[in-house]
C-alpha cells in the first residue's frame, strides 16, 4: 500500500491496456463475460493540486422516441377530430354554420281595425318599429374596441327614452338578436337611421368607429285611438306584446290580430346578403271589426256622464242607449275613463267597462218588473185602488217610502209613478195565495228579464249579478226584492228591461258588434240575436203607458226627464249602495231608465251615478237631467220625429 503524504493527494490508479496473449491474439471471450474494452487513449496529465474529471455523453435515442411518440399522439388526435367534423358530425356543424349564417324574423301581422257602426275608426294601427340590435357584432373582434355596448348605449338611450345600462346589458347578451324596443315611431327609426349612417361614413374615413352598425329595425304597427278617451271602456287595449289587455281588444283578439309571418335571409357584418337566397312567410291581416256604437251619441253621452259625476263628486257613473227594436248598443258610456292610448297617465281603477262590470242593487228601477207580474198575471190593473199606510210592518222589518206621508190613496199606475215601495209590497203580495207562492212567481219573471243571466255580450269582466233562488231568500228579501233591494245587476241588464217593454215584451239580447270584414274585403254580419217573449204586447203597452206617468204627471218622479214634443217614459231610482270596500250599506246608486217615444219606442237610455256626495241623491234629481240631454242627442240624431198623440194620463189617485 503506498503511503500518502499530507501534502501530496493520493493518486487514482488508472488500469492500463490489457496485456495481450502470449500467442499476440485477444482471448475470445467466453459466456458471462464481460465485452471488451477499446483501448483507451492516452489522457494529458491532471495539473498537480486538481482532481481529474471524467465527462460521459447520453444517448439521444430515448429522447427521440419520446418526441416522436408525442408528435405522432397529436397527429392522431387531428386525424380523429377531423374525421368527426367531416364524416361523424358533418350534419351538425353544417346546420350550425347555416344557422349562424342566417338570420330569421317575425313578420308582425297588422291588427284590424274597430270602427263605430258608419265605418269611423276608434282604434287602428299605424306603421311602427321594433328597434333590434345583434349582440354579436358590438364585440371587440367586429368594432376593435372594447366599449362598444356601452357607447352605443349611451347613443340610443335619449331616443328611446331608456336608461343606458338597461341598453348596455341588451347589448351584451348572448346569441345574434336582441330587441331594444317595441312598437317605435318613424321618427324614431328615422334619428337612429341618421346617426348610424353618420358614423358609417366616419367609419369609412378611418376617422371612428361606426358603434351603430348591430342595430337594426322590423316594421311592425301601432295601436292608435284617434278618438282618445272616447268609448275606452268598450274598446279595451293593446298590450306590449301586442294583445289586446281588455274590452273588444281582448274580447275578439284573434280575429283582430291575423297571423304573423316570418323572413329568414343571409346576413354578412349585419347586413343582408342579396345574391343568398332567403324564404319569406307573408304575414296575414287581421279582420275589421264594425261595432253597433255610434260615435256621435257615444260622444254625447259620454259628456253628459262625465259632467253629471263631475258635479255629484261620484264615484263613478255609466250611461247605455240602445236600440229597442234590435237590441244594438248604440252607446255604452263610463265615468271615469281612460285614454288607452297612454296607459301610464291611467288610474288602475278607471281600466274597466264598469257597466257591464258592475254589480249593484237597482233600486225602484226594478219595480216596473213586480208591475209586469202584477199585470200580466191580472193580480190587479193600472186602475186598481191600493192604500198605502205611511209605515207596513211585513215580517220582522217595518217598512216606508222614501218620504213621510199620511196614507196615500192611489191607484197602481200611482204607485209606480210616485215610486212607492210600501205600495209595491202591497202589489206583489197579490201574487200567489201565499208568500211563497208569490215569491216564486216573481222569481220567475226576474229570471224572464234576465236577472241572475248574462246579458249575451260575453264581454271580458261581465258579472250577471245575484239573484238568490226563491226558497232561499230572507225574510226581508220577501218585501224589498220587489222593489230592487237584496238582488243586483248591472247596467246592461237594468237598460235590457226597459228596452224588453218598448219592444212589446220580447226581449232582444243586446249586441256590441254588428259584423267583421276580413283580409280579402268580404263582410260577414254577426249572428242574429237570441229573441223570447217576457211579457204580452198588451201588458206591455200598459206598462209603457204607466211609465209615462212617472214623467208626465205632477205627482211622477221623473219630470226632470221631459223632452218637450215627445212622449217619454221612464221610471227613478234611488237604492242603498253596498260599500265594495267594507260589504255594507254606505251611501245611494242614482238611476233612470226609460225609452221614447213611449207610443212608438225607438231608443232606451239607462243612466246610474254611484254614491255622490255633492247635491241630491235622488235618481230623478242627478239621473234625470242625463237621461233627458242623451235622450234628446239620440232622437235628434237618428232623426226620430214626435209621434204627435197625447199622452194616456192614466189617474195616479182616487178619493175614498
Amino acid at each position: 500500500m503506498t503511503e500518502v503524504s499530507d501534502r501530496e493527494p493520493p493518486r487514482r490508479r488508472v488500469p492500463g491496456p490489457a496485456r495481450p496473449a502470449p500467442d499476440g491474439r485477444r482471448r475470445p471471450a467466453g459466456p458471462g463475460a464481460r465485452p471488451a474494452r477499446r483501448p483507451a487513449s492516452p489522457r494529458p496529465a491532471a495539473p498537480r493540486g486538481t482532481a481529474p474529471r471524467q465527462i460521459r455523453l447520453g444517448s439521444p435515442r430515448p429522447r427521440l422516441r419520446m418526441v416522436s411518440l408525442a408528435l405522432t399522439l397529436v397527429l392522431i388526435a387531428f386525424a380523429v377530430r377531423l374525421l368527426q367534423v367531416q364524416a361523424v358530425d358533418a350534419s351538425t356543424y353544417a346546420a350550425k354554420a347555416e344557422q349562424n349564417r342566417y338570420v330569421g324574423y317575425t313578420l308582425a301581422a297588422e291588427r284590424g281595425q274597430i270602427t263605430d257602426r258608419a265605418g269611423v275608426a276608434l282604434a287602428t294601427s299605424v306603421d311602427a318599429y321594433d328597434i333590434t340590435a345583434d349582440p354579436t357584432l358590438f364585440k371587440r373582434k367586429q368594432l376593435k374596441i372594447d366599449d362598444g355596448p356601452e357607447q352605443a348605449a349611451a347613443l340610443l338611450a335619449p331616443i328611446l327614452g331608456q336608461e343606458q345600462s338597461e341598453l348596455t346589458e341588451k347589448l351584451r347578451t348572448k346569441g345574434q338578436y336582441v330587441k331594444l324596443a317595441g312598437r317605435q315611431t318613424p321618427q324614431v327609426w328615422k334619428q337612429i337611421k341618421d346617426l348610424k349612417n353618420a358614423l358609417a361614413t366616419k367609419a369609412e374615413d378611418g376617422t371612428g368607429v361606426n358603434v351603430l352598425a348591430g342595430v337594426f329595425a322590423v316594421a311592425t304597427s301601432k295601436r292608435v285611438y284617434p278618438n282618445g278617451d272616447l268609448a275606452a271602456g268598450i274598446l279595451g287595449w293593446v298590450n306590449a306584446d301586442g294583445k289586446g289587455g281588455g274590452g273588444v281588444e281582448q274580447q275578439l283578439n284573434t280575429l283582430l290580430s291575423g297571423k304573423d309571418g316570418k323572413i329568414r335571409y343571409a346576413q354578412s357584418g349585419g347586413r343582408q346578403v342579396p345574391t343568398a337566397g332567403s324564404t319569406e312567410t307573408p304575414a296575414v291581416p287581421g279582420s275589421d271589426v264594425e261595432l253597433t256604437i255610434d260615435r256621435d251619441i257615444q260622444w254625447a253621452a259620454q259628456n253628459a256622464i262625465a259632467e253629471q259625476v263631475r258635479k255629484s263628486k261620484a264615484d263613478r257613473g255609466y250611461v247605455i242607449v240602445q236600440d229597442t227594436k234590435t237590441g244594438e248598443i248604440l252607446a255604452m258610456a263610463n265615468s271615469p275613463g281612460f285614454d288607452p292610448g297612454d296607459l301610464s297617465r291611467a288610474d288602475p281603477s278607471t281600466l274597466h267597462n264598469w257597466a257591464v262590470e258592475d254589480a249593484y242593487e237597482p233600486g225602484s228601477t226594478a219595480k216596473v218588473m213586480s208591475m209586469a207580474a202584477v199585470l200580466e198575471e191580472n193580480a190587479a190593473t193600472p186602475l186598481t185602488h191600493v192604500t198605502v199606510p205611511n209605515r207596513l210592518h211585513r215580517g220582522d222589518r217595518l217598512f216606508k217610502d222614501d218620504v213621510d206621508h199620511k196614507t196615500w190613496y192611489l191607484t197602481l199606475n200611482g204607485v209606480l209613478a210616485m215610486s212607492s215601495n210600501i205600495g209595491t209590497i202591497l202589489a206583489t203580495g197579490q201574487l200567489g195565495k201565499t208568500q211563497a207562492e208569490s215569491n216564486q212567481v216573481l222569481y220567475s219573471y226576474l229570471r224572464r228579464f234576465g236577472l241572475g243571466s248574462y246579458s249575451g255580450l260575453d264581454f271580458p269582466g261581465e258579472t250577471k249579478g245575484i239573484l238568490a233562488a226563491p226558497q232561499d231568500w230572507s225574510t226581508s228579501q220577501q218585501y224589498t226584492i220587489p222593489f230592487g233591494q237584496g238582488v243586483s245587476l248591472n247596467a246592461m241588464q237594468a237598460a235590457s228591461v226597459y228596452s224588453t217593454i218598448a219592444n212589446g215584451g220580447v226581449r232582444v239580447e243586446p249586441t256590441l258588434v254588428r259584423g267583421t270584414q276580413g283580409p280579402d274585403g268580404r263582410f260577414t254580419p254577426a249572428a242574429k240575436p237570441k229573441k223570447s217573449r217576457v211579457i204580452s204586447e198588451k201588458t206591455a203597452k200598459t206598462l209603457a203607458q204607466m211609465l209615462e206617468s212617472v214623467v208626465d204627471d205632477e205627482a211622477g218622479t221623473g219630470a226632470k226627464a221631459r223632452i218637450p214634443g215627445y212622449r217619454v217614459a221612464g221610471k227613478t231610482g234611488t237604492a242603498n249602495r253596498v260599500d265594495p270596500a267594507t260589504g255594507k250599506y254606505r251611501g245611494y246608486t242614482s238611476s233612470f231608465a226609460g225609452f221614447a217615444p213611449a207610443d212608438s219606442p225607438r231608443i232606451t237610455v239607462y243612466c246610474a251615478i254611484q254614491n255622490a256626495t255633492k247635491g241630491s241623491y235622488f235618481g230623478g234629481q242627478i239621473c234625470g237631467p242625463v237621461y233627458k240631454q242623451v235622450m234628446e242627442f239620440a232622437l235628434k240624431t237618428l232623426q226620430v220625429p214626435p209621434t204627435g198623440t197625447k199622452s194616456a194620463s192614466l189617474p195616479v189617485t182616487f178619493k175614498p
